[in-house]
């Protein structure tokens, strides 16, 4: 039976100094209950990725406060932490590098349209009503974006003389509205003392400023941000322990929605690590080579992790990449987001259909088109074949430096049992193309060209550097780079 993946962060062995990384290991699990069918997971997953990508465009003619890249099945990466009241309460959260804030349900909390969502296991914490953030602090004013702090106190309440003389301390920030793609929710904004569990010695998080929401819509578990922002994770864990903010990576080991494969952690690390760490769980014992780019500035969504694309590859011929892919303009139009909490990787219509086109080429004329497996599931093309399906490499060619990377085959074509209709019809292997469509190109205003998604990401440590503003990519064993960190 198919299922969907969740991904638990936990935390372990970390002893705390001015240049030790934080090495946290990511556990995958895969959910029995909630899909039936390898088809039923992979067309709520394309589903949901088109939705978050399509949703930049949407909120920006619509002029709404705050929007985030949603989370989709197959995507979840679980970090937990220790709320540091009496007693202590647990918290669970789903990492996203799309978004920018740290939040979570708090009691009492009601979420609508929650039925046959994943639930945290923990209950909703209390949080002391003497943490509220004040109105007047920059954190308030990130938090809703476009407001600044004088109007925001004069929302809650401060009377005109002690905005004048900024006496607002003690007037709580106003609730703000958060948008996914497919939920939303109203938060506060509180501070109070985090912990990051079973490290040691404890990573204590003071005065650590997040999000508190009693009322969400699709939205049942919290989300720890880690885009480019002053609320997101990294950016707090620098007023703690600076060296953990200059740079953060992960590499996902390759699952291709195999609950046998998803058995082995994959690697978190928070901060930089020296050149001999990095020979670590390359499989040759060798250096390992990283494929950098730069980060592209983006105006209208200045959280997100921007790079150019130049072109790809299929096989031997390059297609180049439409404008808006290779850079970001100054309305905040183009560029790649590389996310944590996409599956699938978007390419604009016309980009893409080409790509298809050549890759149908080479593989149409040997193997049958799956067209019945295309409508279940959103991928397309998808085959069926007996033996062996031959198909040509794909490669991704940055912008700027001429940096380009690889992709193993398993990240762009999916191979699977077919399992019929129960009406007679014989079991058939299939395999689909996993890169999507993201729509006519014309279309899209004041949001990225396209995504980076993890499903692409996997099999690879990505790299976000952030002093140097860049992002890297290194093939790796992932389960054996976790092996070799937890040992040191």
């Amino acid at each position: 039976m198919a299922s969907a993946l969740f991904l638990i962060l936990c935390f372990t062995h970390f002893f705390l100094s001015s240049s030790q990384p934080l090495y946290l290991p990511l556990t995958h699990t895969l959910s029995q209950t909630q899909f039936n069918s390898t088809q039923h997971l992979l067309k709520s997953t394309t589903t949901r990725s088109a939705r978050r990508f399509h949703h930049h465009h949407r909120r920006h003619n619509r002029q709404t406060n705050q929007v985030s890249l949603p989370l989709a099945p197959g995507s979840d990466y679980t970090l937990s932490f220790t709320l540091n009241s009496s007693p202590p309460q647990p918290v669970s959260l789903y990492m996203d590098t799309g978004s920018d804030l740290v939040w979570f349900p708090c009691s009492p909390f009601e979420c609508i349209l929650c039925e046959g969502k994943p639930n945290s296991t923990n209950p909703p914490p209390k949080i002391p009503k003497n943490a509220a953030v004040s109105c007047d602090s920059r954190s308030c004013s990130a938090a809703h974006s476009s407001l600044s702090s004088a109007n925001l106190c004069a929302i809650s309440h401060c009377p005109l003389d002690s905005i004048e003389i900024s006496e607002c301390s003690s007037f709580s920030c106003p609730p703000f509205y958060y948008a996914y793609a497919d939920g939303s929710f109203i938060a506060k904004l509180y501070k109070h003392s985090l912990s990051i569990p079973m490290s040691t010695p404890a990573l204590v998080l003071r005065n650590f400023t997040f999000g508190c929401s009693h009322s969400s819509l699709g939205e049942p578990i919290g989300v720890a941000g880690f885009g480019r922002g002053l609320l997101s994770l990294p950016a707090q864990l620098s007023t703690f322990s600076p060296h953990l903010a200059t740079q953060f990576s992960y590499c996902l080991v390759s699952h291709s929605f195999d609950q046998d494969r998803v058995r082995r952690p994959s690697p978190l690390i928070l901060g930089p690590y020296d050149q001999k760490q990095k020979r670590f769980g390359d499989g040759a014992g060798g250096s390992v080579e990283y494929a950098y780019t730069s980060m592209l500035d983006n105006p209208k969504h200045p959280y997100f992790y921007s790079i150019g694309l130049a072109g790809v590859s299929v096989g031997k011929k390059v297609f180049p990449a439409p404008e808006i892919l290779q850079g970001v303009d100054e309305n905040g139009n183009g560029g790649i987001v590389v996310d944590s909490g996409t599956t699938f990787t978007m390419f604009p219509q016309g980009f893409y259909n080409s790509l298809v086109a050549e890759f149908d080429r080479r593989v149409g004329r040997v193997h049958e088109r799956a067209t019945r497996v295309e409508d279940e599931t959103g991928l397309a093309p998808c085959y069926y074949y007996e033996k062996v399906v031959e198909v040509p490499a794909v490669t991704l060619h940055f912008a700027g430096n001429k940096s380009s990377v690889l992709l193993p085959r398993r990240n762009y074509f999916y191979e699977f049992v077919d399992g019929g209709d129960g009406a007679g019809r014989k079991r058939k292997k299939v395999g689909c193309w996993m890169l999507m469509n993201g729509g006519d190109e014309a279309e899209m205003s004041g949001g990225p060209g396209g995504i980076l998604g993890n499903y692409q990401q996997q099999g690879f440590e990505v790299v976000y550097d952030l002093e140097k503003r860049r992002v890297g990519f290194a093939r790796r064993q992932c389960a054996l780079l976790w092996d070799s960190l937890n040992q040191r």
